[in-house]
């Protein structure tokens, strides 16, 4: 099983970024889909999911400004990130629970928001 992210970069604050997270070798289905993002020095951190019927959930710190989807049959899903602020730069982590409540991590892809 592997979970591949991308579309992370270097951004001005108040742009835009989308993630991408495709997964691959799962032989049954993916459950629930997930970001989360660890800044320097901070923790990990849930920042949107989703789940196998669809609802979704953000941080208060993203409210209002990121939004989670995904394309069930591809097995793929997006952080679509808008008015990006300095404090939101951070390694992004895709995250997936499968059919057998088995969960799995990708490796990161990095957001830079600068002022």
């Amino acid at each position: 099983v592997q979970l591949q992210a991308s579309g992370g970069g270097l951004v001005q604050s108040g742009e835009s970024l989308t993630l991408s997270c495709a997964a691959s070798g799962f032989t049954g289905s993916v459950n629930t889909m997930a970001w989360y993002r660890q800044a320097p020095g901070k923790r990990r951190e849930l920042v949107a999911s989703i789940s196998a019927a669809g609802r979704t959930n953000q941080s208060d710190a993203v409210k209002g400004r990121f939004a989670i989807s995904r394309d069930i049959v591809e097995k793929r899903w997006y952080l679509h990130m808008y008015k990006l602020k300095p404090e939101d730069t951070a390694v992004y982590y895709c995250y997936a629970i499968d059919s057998t409540s088995s969960a799995y991590w990708g490796r990161g892809t990095q957001v830079t928001v600068f002022s």
